[in-house]
């Protein structure tokens, strides 16, 4: 699913990647050129208690002052872009604003439940806007399908999902403390996730500030529509370039295919008793390396049309992906064509 828009870059993502330059540049600079001003971008939770410096809880979450958490916060934010795509850029920085927030109090309570059961006294946590990004793990977890890509010594899978969980643990052991954050993002993320007390309703970026945030940004950090073609892997093998070239045929001629299908609804819709079926999309599995055994180019058959697809549906696999955000219709019309198979349904739906 991350391979077919992984090629797209931060398309349509543009607040995830401001978050992606802005903190990195100035993490860099305080790192590099001003480390004079350090101290008041630390995360100091003693001068938060005893010297009542709140702005602390700003300020000490916004940059990180350590170039190996902003690497890797900022590759994991680079891979959470899909949710910003998906829900839009509005409720993508309402969860991060919203679990931005609750962290910061389960910071507080963690910190202290720690000094008071095992005596343990945590002055100072890693700065940096590593609440949210620990937070997003939580709808990454939940809302994106896992699919083995491969097998390590026959026993270990390795899933489109791997990648980013490592990148993940190596941000987790950074530093002593970095444990406590990584805690306090998981809670803040299931706690907003689960609208617990509808704290989605008042931890919400509001409507003026989505529109100035969008008049801002968009024009600075948007990014022009991809082609369809996508470049080749240098270096790679024969089998390796065929089976890319496959992809690519496969997935331009299910987008003219359903553009055809759609326009023939639209123009008889009296006519249109039967939903879609992928089998008038995707090539049949088992012809598909004989069709690698073929040099030069195909002629174009046209296609054909297949009687009414009448597959039920499971009603739980519905739920799930209308849990995503998708509509009911849709997710239907998506599982009676791939025949309840929710991740090839998810991949599709996700694409279009």
């Amino acid at each position: 699913m991350f391979t077919s828009t992984g090629s797209w870059g931060l398309y349509k993502a543009p607040l995830s990647k401001s978050l992606l330059l802005l903190p990195t540049v100035l993490s860099v600079l305080l790192t590099v050129l001003l480390p004079q001003y350090h101290d008041m971008f630390t995360y100091n939770l003693q001068a938060v208690r005893q010297g009542k410096e709140f702005w602390r809880l700003v300020s000490g979450r916004l940059f990180c002052l350590d170039l190996k958490d902003t690497f890797c916060s900022s590759l994991l934010i680079y891979n959470f872009r899909i949710f910003e795509r998906r829900f839009g850029s509005h409720k993508f920085a309402s969860f991060l604003f919203g679990a931005w927030i609750l962290s910061a109090f389960v910071d507080l309570l963690l910190t202290e439940a720690l000094r008071f059961m095992f005596e343990l006294q945590v002055d100072v946590l890693p700065a940096g806007l590593l609440g949210p990004v620990f937070a997003l793990f939580v709808p990454f977890y939940n809302s994106i399908p896992r699919v083995q890509v491969t097998q390590v010594l026959g026993h270990v899978s390795i899933t489109n999902k791997s990648l980013t969980y490592i990148v993940g643990a190596q941000l987790l052991t950074s530093s002593a403390y970095m444990w406590i954050v990584a805690c306090s993002g998981l809670i803040a993320g299931m706690f907003y996730y689960s609208n617990k007390l509808a704290v989605q309703k008042f931890l919400r970026v509001p409507e003026w500030v989505a529109r100035c945030g969008s008049v801002l940004l968009e024009p600075v950090f948007s990014d022009s529509e991809p082609t369809a073609e996508a470049p080749l892997g240098m270096g790679a093998t024969l089998d390796i370039q065929r089976q890319q070239r496959m992809d690519m045929l496969d997935q331009q001629l299910l987008l003219t295919q359903l553009a055809h299908f759609r326009r023939n609804a639209q123009q008889q819709p009296a006519q249109q008793t039967g939903l879609l079926n992928w089998n008038r999309f995707f090539p049949s599995l088992r012809h598909r390396g004989q069709n690698r055994l073929q040099e030069g180019p195909q002629p174009q058959q046209p296609p054909y049309t297949h009687p009414p697809d009448n597959t039920d549906v499971v009603e739980e696999q519905v739920a799930r992906l209308m849990e995503m955000g998708f509509s009911r219709m849709d997710a239907q019309e998506a599982l009676r064509a791939s025949n309840n198979d929710i991740n090839i349904a998810t991949n599709f739906l996700l694409q279009h």
